[in-house]
């Protein structure tokens, strides 16, 4: 049974990546194509998909190219069969050491959130004031 294949242009699509940086992915090896067609277009399944949402979501959290791809190799490895229990364990505890610092990007990111709306607060605060009618004034 052969899985259904996509072309770029789908996965773009579907990941809200561009061409451009699904591309620049695979020439970094983290999310190759699985096949090319006769022609040469790239051919993508839907693990590759599911592989450049992973890239997608590591992105805003600060993460490098290199840690993406170690975190690549966990899932991959542990998705393998034939692990042993030691392997397995070593692989799992490096996977909470990137939910750990998921976590605490997480947290820094709300930080910054509130203080963004904090900003907004004081600037629609300043507009309301500035645009406001002088005391004493009147509006026709």
């Amino acid at each position: 049974m052969g899985a259904e294949r996509m072309q770029i242009g789908e996965v773009a699509d579907r990941t809200g990546l561009s061409l451009r940086t699904i591309r620049h992915y695979e020439e970094v090896g983290l999310a190759p194509p699985s096949a090319r067609s006769q022609g040469g277009f790239r051919l993508y399944t839907e693990a590759d998909v599911a592989r450049l949402m992973v890239i997608r979501r590591m992105k805003p959290l600060g993460f490098t190219l290199d840690q993406m791809r170690d975190l690549l190799e966990i899932t991959d490895r542990l998705d393998a069969e034939g692990l042993d229990a030691g392997e397995r364990a070593a692989l799992l505890e490096r996977l909470r050491g990137y939910q750990r610092t998921v976590a605490q990007q997480i947290d820094k990111l709300r930080v910054q959130l509130e203080r963004a709306e904090d900003f907004a607060t004081t600037l629609r605060t300043r507009l309301e004031q500035a645009t406001a009618p002088a005391p004493g004034t009147q509006e026709d």
